[in-house]
C-alpha cells in the first residue's frame, strides 16, 4: 500500500467522531462477542491493550479469559503476577482469568502419544516404523505444529465456557499463520490421507510387521487428526462470524507499524475475519496538533534555556511526524473506530495502572 504523507488537518480527526465513536465501546456493548483477537507489529502495546480491554470487559461480562499465544509471554509482567498454561484468577478480580499457552505444537504430539497410553496402546507406533514416517510427513508441512496447537487451544477454550475470551496474539506474521491454520490443516490431513489411500496395500503389509500395537497406534493417530479436522471446521466458522469474533488492530504512529497494520487488515479481509477497530498507542498529546504546540512555543521560546529549546524542538518534530501518520490512519480506515491512546510518563504495569489506562479505551477525552 502507498501511504500518502499529506499534512494532517485537525478537522479530519474530529469529523470522524460524528459517525464512529473513537473508542472500543462498541466491543463492550456487543454482548454476542465470544472471541476478541488483539494483534499488530511487535512492540506497539498489544499486551497492554489486551489487558486494558479485558479489565473493562470484566465489568460487564460474567467471566473473561485472556489467553497469550505469543511465544514471548508478557501477561505475567503486565499484571505483576505469574501465569501458566492453566487459567489463573487475576489478583483483585473475581471474574478475570489469564493463561499463557505454548503455540509451538510440541504439546499436541505429546497429547496424541499420551492418548495412546491411556487406551492401552504402545507409543512405539508413533516413534518407529510407519508411525514415525507419518509423524515426519505431518511435521514437514509448514505451520502444521502451530496449526495443531491453535486447534487444540480453540478446543480447550470452547470447553472452558468463558463468556468472552481475549487473545493477546504474537506479532503480525505469526498471528496470520495461526489464523490461516484451517487451510494448513486441511492441506496436511488431505496429503496424509491421500498417501494412506494410495499406498494402503504397502501400509497394511508394513503395519502387519509392526504387530497389532503398532498398527493400532498409527490408525489411532490418523483418527486423531481427522477429529482435529472436524474441530477446525467448527472453529473456522466461528472465527468468520462477525457476531462472535472480531480483531482489534494495534499500532503506533510510525511508518512500519502502519504498513504492517494495513497488511494485517488486508489479510483479515481475505480470511473473512471481522475487524473494525484500530488502537493507536504512544500518541503525543492526542488532543492537540503540532501547530498548537508551535504557537505556544513561539511565545515562550525566548524565555527558555537552550537545552529546553532543543528538547521542545525535538518533541514538536516528533509530534509533526505522528500527526502525518495519524492523518493517514484516519484516511485509510475511515469506516473504523480509531482510538488514540496517549504516551504516558510511566509504564502501564500492575492492576491499578491498567485499570486507570483502560478507561481511556472507552473515553479517550478523559
Amino acid at each position: 500500500v502507498l501511504l500518502n504523507m499529506s499534512t494532517p488537518k485537525k478537522a479530519v480527526i474530529d469529523a470522524s467522531a460524528e459517525d464512529l465513536h473513537p473508542s472500543l465501546l462498541n466491543i463492550i456493548e456487543q454482548e454476542s462477542l465470544n472471541w476478541i483477537f488483539v494483534g499488530g507489529k511487535g512492540g506497539v502495546g498489544k499486551t497492554t491493550t489486551s489487558c486494558c480491554l479485558s479489565v473493562q470487559l470484566a465489568k460487564v461480562r460474567p467471566n473473561v479469559l485472556i489467553v497469550s499465544t505469543d511465544p514471548a509471554h508478557n501477561l505475567s509482567d503486565a499484571f505483576g503476577q505469574k501465569f501458566g498454561k492453566d487459567p489463573i484468577k487475576v489478583n483483585g478480580f473475581e471474574n478475570l482469568f489469564c493463561m499463557e499457552v505454548d503455540s509451538s505444537g510440541e504439546q499436541e504430539w505429546e497429547a496424541i502419544e499420551a492418548s495412546q497410553v491411556s487406551q492401552g496402546l504402545p507409543t512405539d507406533g508413533l516413534e518407529s516404523g510407519v508411525g514415525s514416517i507419518m509423524k515426519d510427513l505431518m511435521t514437514s508441512v509448514p505451520g502444521i505444529d502451530e496449526a495443531m496447537a491453535f486447534a487444540e487451544l480453540m478446543k480447550m477454550v470452547q470447553e472452558m465456557n468463558y463468556s468472552t475470551i481475549v487473545f493477546d496474539t504474537a506479532p503480525t506474521g505469526h498471528t496470520l499463520r495461526l489464523l490461516s491454520f484451517p487451510k494448513t490443516m486441511e492441506s496436511a490431513i488431505g496429503k496424509l490421507l491421500d498417501l494412506k489411500n494410495k499406498f494402503s496395500g504397502v501400509l497394511a503389509n508394513v503395519t502387519a510387521l509392526m504387530g497389532a500395537g503398532g498398527a493400532e497406534g498409527v490408525e489411532s493417530m490418523i483418527q486423531k487428526l481427522e477429529q482435529l479436522k472436524g474441530l477446525i471446521d467448527q472453529v473456522h466458522n466461528q472465527i468468520r462470524n462477525p457476531e462472535k469474533t472480531t480483531f482489534v488492530c494495534v499500532c503506533i504512529p510510525e511508518f512500519l507499524s502502519i504498513y504492517e497494520t494495513e497488511r494485517l487488515v488486508q489479510e483479515l479481509s481475505k480470511s473473512e475475519i471481522d475487524t473494525h477497530n484500530v488502537v493507536v498507542n504512544q500518541v503525543l498529546f492526542p488532543d492537540k496538533d503540532a501547530e498548537d504546540l508551535v504557537e505556544w512555543y513561539k511565545t515562550a521560546k525566548d524565555t527558555l534555556p537552550q537545552e529546553a529549546q532543543d528538547l521542545i524542538g525535538k518533541t514538536i518534530a516528533r509530534k509533526r511526524m505522528q500527526d502525518r501518520y495519524i492523518s493517514q490512519i484516519f484516511e485509510l480506515y475511515e469506516d473504523f473506530h480509531i482510538v488514540l491512546m496517549p504516551l504516558l510518563d510511566n509504564e502501564v504495569r500492575g492492576v491499578a495502572s491498567l485499570e486507570s489506562f483502560s478507561k481511556l479505551l472507552l473515553n479517550p477525552s478523559s
